[in-house]
């Protein structure tokens, strides 16, 4: 026994592998094929912990990748509720004009009963507007003759 292994034939410091554990020149070469790949992940690991720019990079990437998604998942949600609001505001509109051609084709409370009237007397309602236009008429010509009063 050296001062490098213990009793149970192990190396102080190591994974706890014997000291002459392979069998022979093959078994040799495959641990150690096995040790340095164990090595190569360890170092592999070590470096990309090391590598804060490259993290910084992909993590920076990733975040620009879910904006991107994000912006496009937003717009397609304002033109979903755009196409929403068009069609309520046509729908809004088509039955406000149903409303005022209705109202435009239907005189209002009092009128309604004048209008009524004058359909039944045709002469009298010429009469009353020729009238009216002869007061006019006679109310400008006055005007023009002797200036505003």
């Amino acid at each position: 026994m050296t001062d490098a292994t213990s009793r149970d034939g192990t190396r102080s410091g190591s994974t706890a592998q014997p000291v002459g554990g392979a069998k022979g020149p093959d078994e040799l070469r495959q641990q150690i094929e096995q040790t340095r790949g164990q090595l190569g992940d360890t170092v592999e690991e070590l470096a990309g912990k090391a590598d804060v720019k490259g993290r910084a990079k992909a993590r920076a990437a990733d975040l620009k990748d879910r904006a991107g998604a994000m912006s496009v998942q937003l717009r397609s949600s304002a033109a979903h509720a755009g196409h929403a609001v068009q069609d309520k505001a046509g729908r809004t509109g088509h039955a406000a004009q149903g409303k005022a051609d209705r109202a435009r084709h239907t005189p209002p409370g009092r009128a309604r009963g004048a209008v009524r009237a004058g359909l039944g007397h045709p002469r009298a309602v010429l009469v009353a507007g020729a009238a009216a236009g002869v007061v006019v008429a006679a109310s400008l010509a006055r005007r023009r003759h002797h200036g505003p009063c």
